[in-house]
């Protein structure tokens, strides 16, 4: 595949790629050399427990905090 260097220096990943590479928009990539070739990672990238780890509130205890997510945080 090619692709051509734009005025400013941008180039458009083809759309085959970045469907395989699981890349969207907003995604961040970071850009290096190695032997002369231009490589591209994927920056920031997290299982799903990084994705959530700490997200609750700290101060509820967590039968409380079931009882809220189903609803039923009156009959504790």
């Amino acid at each position: 595949m090619k692709a051509t260097t734009e005025e400013r220096g941008q180039v458009t990943i083809p759309r085959v790629l970045r469907r395989k590479l699981g890349i969207k928009p907003g995604m961040q990539l970071e850009f290096h050399e190695e032997n002369g070739r231009l490589i591209a990672e994927k920056v920031g990238t997290k299982d799903q427990v990084e994705r959530v780890y700490g997200c609750l509130k700290p101060g509820k205890c967590t039968v409380a905090l079931l009882h809220e997510l189903r609803g039923t945080a009156g009959r504790i």
